[in-house]
């Protein structure tokens, strides 16, 4: 079995909660940690931005990528979220196999 880790910004506490409680809920993610204090500085429309972000750390299964990422894309408020996904190529097997128990396909 596959993992992969995701990494969300929000703009906010409130979007970053209600998107990791629902991900877990849905059993799309076995966990997801909302780490604040990003200064995020990026390139938007032709200007640099610098706007302070959260960070989403979601822990799921790779079969359920896909799916976790429309979920993200219909709950964020970003026209353009970051939703990025990276597999997992070692780890405690014992948190492996909970992040396995606690997601669904």
């Amino acid at each position: 079995m596959s993992h992969c880790v995701v990494f969300v910004t929000v703009p906010d506490r409130t979007l970053g909660k209600n998107i990791a409680e629902t991900l877990v809920q849905e059993r799309l993610a076995a966990c997801a940690n909302l780490v604040p204090g990003l200064l995020s500085t990026y390139r938007w429309q032709g200007k640099i931005e610098q706007e302070p972000e959260e960070l989403l750390i979601i822990k799921t299964r790779e079969t359920l990528v896909e799916r976790l990422i429309a979920r993200v894309r219909e709950l964020h408020s970003y026209q353009v979220p970051e939703i990025i996904a990276l597999p997992v190529l070692a780890g405690s097997q014992a948190y492996l196999d909970w992040v396995t128990q606690e997601t669904c396909e």
